[in-house]
């Protein structure tokens, strides 16, 4: 039997939740649902400009499981994109959630450095 789901700590809400292709009608699209952990996921890394460490450190989870959900975002956005479908921001059934604040991001496993202006892990 599998463990339970490590919550994600997701700090954005998305302005909007709906994109879709101009110039075509909704009732003739075929929607891709884009889970809110990978909205934080490509947020964090793509927005935030984080390292997979940092942004993984902020959602409370492994960087090999934020890996994977970076993938199936950049996956779904790209058939989104290529295909012509429209993209719906959803909270993902079944999946536990905690609420973080910004300054939650880091915990004391990271230090800032002065080089490169960004939280790294202490060696």
């Amino acid at each position: 039997m599998p463990r339970n789901k490590t919550p994600r700590t997701i700090l954005s809400e998305p302005e909007a939740v709906f994109y879709k292709p101009q110039g075509v009608c909704l009732k003739d699209l075929q929607v891709v649902e884009l889970q809110d952990d990978e909205f934080e996921a490509i947020k964090l890394h793509d927005f935030d400009q984080l390292s997979q460490v940092e942004a993984a450190l902020a959602m409370k989870i492994s960087q090999p499981t934020f890996g994977r959900i970076l993938h199936s975002a950049y996956h779904k956005i790209s058939l989104a994109l290529f295909k012509g479908k429209a993209i719906a921001i959803t909270k993902k059934k079944g999946q536990s959630y905690e609420n973080g604040q910004p300054q939650e991001y880091f915990d004391n496993r990271t230090v800032f450095c002065d080089v490169c202006g960004r939280h790294c892990l202490a060696e």
